[in-house]
């Protein structure tokens, strides 16, 4: 068996991977098992850059706030700001003090130097402004989109005015408050105004519509796009704040559920766009349901790959990484029965699998589920190789 998982590894490269799909795929999701490692990181950047000279893709999107990540975007497009003050503002999650994305983001504004619009690489952030933690405020979604209509449309087809949103939001911290993610109680999200702003949010996104031919002549279409990011998040929050207040007992399915909701809303407007790499937690990307054991027990969710490839079909395509040791966690060399133990043993320190020919080596009996001692790192479960494109395996990632 050796020899026939052997003969399913070849090295990192965009080529490589691209040779495991069957078609070329608009987005091409690249998951990781943890968060925080810049070896993973590091590797990305190497397919991006690789994909962006030999394939044409024009953008890469995150595992980060997408109205945060607008920030970058300006930056690696038109040199907006400094890189210190992206790197400080344009990243959730605390990912902006990662050396590898900070890397990323210098690599793309060099590479934007002197070249055409058509020709640029683009950042976006795909997560909703949300945390394990807490919800932002819908106020800068809500007043953003408020202001570019305002700007361009008749006043009398606005639902509402500017002054009437800043009074129905009231204080952000109201909506922030990390207590109401584990107390429904603490929650504005029913509320009387958060209820008012959910129909002016739903007014406001149909007016938009309505004047997308208006709206794309009277500025452009990249100010249409982001107008309708911020409809998306809008609408998004409301609705996850709303979700926050209830006391069902599938509170947290719904909450995780809709998470992933904003994530695969906000792949689909990538894919508009153009072809892209895709990047977050294998978890995010997969085909298969998400689970998690929380507070309220077990829950168990769509994610946003397995969302977003019901629609695209084979214009997305997910590679997952897999991983042998992360030492400096506490996750030492696996077991050799298990996925990881078997492509461990071979001799390279990372490799793309081809994960349909590593199902038909291993045959009909699945090796055994690596259990971690770490709850950062998630294991590949051997059951979901079926749903996998490809597989990038990293033996040892090493501290950052």
């Amino acid at each position: 068996m050796d020899a026939d998982i052997k003969e399913t590894a070849h090295a990192v490269e965009a080529a490589a991977v691209m040779r495991l799909l069957p078609a070329r795929p608009r987005l091409l999701a690249l998951g990781e098992p943890t968060h925080g490692e810049d070896t993973l990181l590091d590797l990305r950047n190497e397919l991006f850059r690789q994909l962006v000279e030999q394939e044409g893709r024009r953008t890469i999107a995150i595992e980060s706030d997408c109205l945060m990540g607008l920030v970058v975007d300006d930056y690696v497009t038109s040199g907006t700001g400094t890189l210190d003050k992206v790197m400080e503002r344009g990243f959730s999650h605390g990912w902006g003090a990662s050396a590898a994305n900070r890397e990323l983001v210098r690599w793309m504004r060099a590479y934007n130097e002197g070249r055409p619009a058509s020709e640029r690489v683009r950042f976006a952030g795909f997560d909703g402004p949300l945390e394990i933690t807490h919800a932002a405020s819908p106020r800068q979604a809500l007043t953003a989109l408020h202001d570019h209509l305002s700007a361009l449309v008749n006043a009398d087809l606005l639902p509402c005015t500017a002054e009437t949103l800043d009074r129905l939001l009231g204080a952000d911290d109201r909506w922030t408050d990390p207590a109401a993610m584990t107390d429904p109680a603490r929650s504005v999200g029913q509320s009387a105004e958060a209820r008012e702003l959910r129909l002016f949010a739903d007014d406001l996104v149909a007016l938009l519509d309505a004047q997308t031919p208006h709206l794309i002549t009277a500025a452009s279409r990249d100010a249409w796009d982001r107008a309708r990011l911020y409809g998306r998040t809008a609408t998004g929050l409301l609705r996850y704040h709303f979700c926050m207040a209830g006391a069902s007992p599938a509170r947290m399915t719904r909450l995780c559920a809709l998470r992933d909701v904003m994530m695969a809303h906000n792949l689909l407007a990538v894919a508009e766009r153009g072809p892209a790499l895709v990047h977050a937690h294998n978890s995010h990307l997969q085909r298969e349901k998400s689970t998690m054991r929380m507070w309220q027990g077990p829950v168990e969710w769509w994610s946003a790959g397995a969302l977003v490839s019901a629609r695209l079909g084979e214009e997305y395509a997910f590679v997952a990484t897999a991983l042998g040791t992360i030492r400096h966690q506490g996750v030492d060399t696996p077991p050799p029965d298990t996925v990881e133990g078997l492509l461990y043993a071979l001799p390279e320190d990372r490799y793309i699998v081809d994960s349909s020919r590593l199902a038909t080596a291993l045959g009909d009996t699945l090796p055994a589920p690596r259990v971690s001692p770490w709850y950062g790192y998630a294991p590949l479960d051997p059951a979901h190789l079926a749903g996998i494109d490809g597989m990038v395996f990293v033996k040892d990632v090493r501290r950052s």
